[in-house]
């Protein structure tokens, strides 16, 4: 249900938990939600996301909408997990081969140079 809030744009903050087991469950939300625009944050443990919605775990939570009292707050948390998470994708991926070379190819280089 909340993958297909994302996809329609429906969620305003999506909430993942970090210790969802298997995490299949949960790990293409974050491209999902950085594809659709929609901003996401990861919190510490299914059972606070539990207590939100009274049960006793929850996996995610996808916020649709709030009371016209908590709209101001609900702005605060989107701009934070917005600055957070979805901001911060850049700096967070994985680069490989930082061009440094190794000490084989470093020594061919040189040996190269010499002749």
């Amino acid at each position: 249900h909340v993958t297909k809030l994302v996809e329609d744009k429906k969620a305003a903050l999506v909430i993942i938990a970090h210790d969802v087991d298997p995490i299949e469950l949960v790990v293409f939300l974050p491209a999902l939600c950085r594809k659709q625009g929609v901003p996401y944050c990861i919190v510490k443990g299914k059972a606070r996301l539990g207590q939100v919605v009274h049960k006793k775990t929850a996996t995610v939570l996808a916020l649709t909408g709030v009371a016209n009292e908590h709209r101001a707050e609900l702005a605060q948390l989107v701009t934070i997990a917005q600055s957070q998470f979805n901001d911060k994708y850049e700096e967070h991926k994985k680069r490989w081969g930082a061009s440094v070379l190794g000490l084989k190819s470093q020594a061919k280089l040189r040996k190269q140079a010499r002749e």
